[in-house]
């Protein structure tokens, strides 16, 4: 693999910075997309516990934590990055919850990339990381430089994110996914933890799903549209004369709303192999992804907010949706997660 000049680095960084700024632009949310309105739990007026008997335990990956919801990747590799993935990484090591990292691609190519999750993981020994990596560097990188970045981060899991809309309209980015499958099949038999294949806000599709299942993919995370829609921010990242600010206009709502994947999900993995996230902004929502198939729920955008500011506003985000997930499990008569999963659920068109 050819060296990456610092100049490259350069525009790595500067982009990662554009991501964190336009992710708080409201232009960039497809709000009222993922379908959470179309679903209803059932009221139980007369649940049998008390509330302080509800618990959040659950356990994935192998990990038991404090409550299903997990940080979803989000940045790295850049000089906010470290501060936002600190607090972060505090939150994972105090609350037991997993974390996400960024973007592990800049150390591929910089060796001395991986010394800002070194410095993390000193002061949040007890945080539970999942790698990440786009489908075009799995197809580019030997198994063994993946083991790498996996054994460095101490992760517990990789992501493998699967991103076409965006890269097409990246200015930088690397829309070649030909051997995708391939490379994940084999990635799957010679990794050392498991490999979690999500898209980053279209959501994957029923033929996707299958796919991926016969090529031995165990977890995926349908991230589906909801959330941040990725088009839309790498638009906004070009001049509005440009062909890929007009083109991202025309793809602004391309995607399957996370409902709709997460149906697609249940039908080919089991549930213990679905997590699911896009556009998760209460405990209310996780509850519906949960009761309706998921074993873990993905936060990101109110999780960033929080991580801006300070770590007790971030530890507020999570204790704010865990009490409401909490609320949802005691008005369904449900004590724990399992109870919830088995409850009657109301869907419409």
């Amino acid at each position: 693999m050819a060296e990456q000049r610092p100049a490259d680095f350069s525009s790595f960084e500067r982009r990662k910075q554009d991501h964190i700024r336009l992710a708080m632009d409201p232009r960039t949310q497809a709000t009222g997309a993922a379908g959470f309105d179309f679903v209803r739990l059932t009221h139980e007026a007369l649940p049998d516990l008390n509330f302080s008997e509800v618990s959040l335990q659950t356990q994935i990956l192998g990990v038991v934590c404090q409550s299903p919801f997990f940080i979803s990747s989000m940045t790295a590799g850049h000089s906010d990055g470290e501060k936002i993935n600190l607090r972060l990484a505090r939150l994972s090591d105090q609350k037991q919850i997993l974390m996400g990292v960024g973007s592990q691609r800049k150390e591929l190519t910089d060796p001395s990339a991986s010394q800002e999750w070194k410095q993390i993981r000193k002061e949040a020994p007890k945080a539970h990381f999942l790698g990440n990596l786009g489908i075009a560097q799995i197809i580019q990188t030997p198994v063994s430089e993946i083991q790498r970045l996996v054994d460095t981060l101490e992760a517990r899991g990789l992501f493998v994110h699967l991103n076409p809309l965006q890269e097409c309209l990246q200015l930088e980015g690397t829309p070649q996914f030909k051997g995708g499958l391939s490379a994940l099949e084999k990635l799957v038999k010679s990794l050392s933890v498991p490999v979690i294949v999500k898209e980053v806000g279209c959501g994957l599709s029923a033929s996707t799903l299958k796919r991926l299942s016969a090529a031995g993919v165990q977890y995926v995370d349908i991230s589906g549209l909801g959330g941040t829609h990725w088009g839309r921010l790498e638009g906004l990242r070009a001049s509005e004369k440009s062909p890929s600010f007009q083109a991202a206009q025309v793809f602004k709502n391309w995607g399957l709303p996370t409902l709709e994947s997460l149906l697609e999900a249940r039908e080919i993995f089991d549930r213990s192999q679905i997590f699911a996230s896009g556009g998760v902004r209460s405990g209310l929502d996780a509850a519906k992804l949960l009761a309706m198939g998921a074993s873990a729920v993905g936060v990101a955008k109110p999780f960033l907010e929080g991580a801006l500011q300070s770590d007790e506003v971030l530890w507020d985000v999570l204790e704010q949706f865990e009490l409401e997930l909490k609320i949802a499990l005691f008005c369904t008569g449900s004590g724990t997660l399992a109870e919830l999963q088995q409850k009657k659920v109301w869907t419409w068109n």
